[in-house]
C-alpha cells in the first residue's frame, strides 16, 4: 500500500508543478514602456519580467477596462 500511495503522491507532484509552469507567463517583456516610451523600472521587471508597460500605463490600462 506504501508504494501506491507514494506513486500518487509524485503522480500529484508531477502535476502541480505542470500546472505551475502553465500559469507561467511566457515571452519576454521590455526594458522600455509600450505606451509611454519612459523606462520600466527594474523592480517592476523583476516582479513581473514580461511587464510591456511602465506601472502608471498599466494601470490606466486597467482603469479603462472597467
Amino acid at each position: 500500500m506504501p508504494d501506491q500511495m507514494d506513486r500518487a503522491a509524485e503522480i500529484s507532484e508531477t502535476w502541480r508543478q505542470d500546472a505551475i509552469e502553465a500559469a507561467r507567463p511566457r515571452g519576454a517583456g521590455s526594458l522600455e514602456c509600450s505606451d509611454c516610451g519612459e523606462e520600466i523600472s527594474p523592480k517592476r521587471r523583476q516582479a513581473l519580467p514580461s511587464a510591456t508597460r511602465c506601472l502608471a500605463c498599466q494601470s490606466r490600462q486597467e482603469a479603462r477596462r472597467k
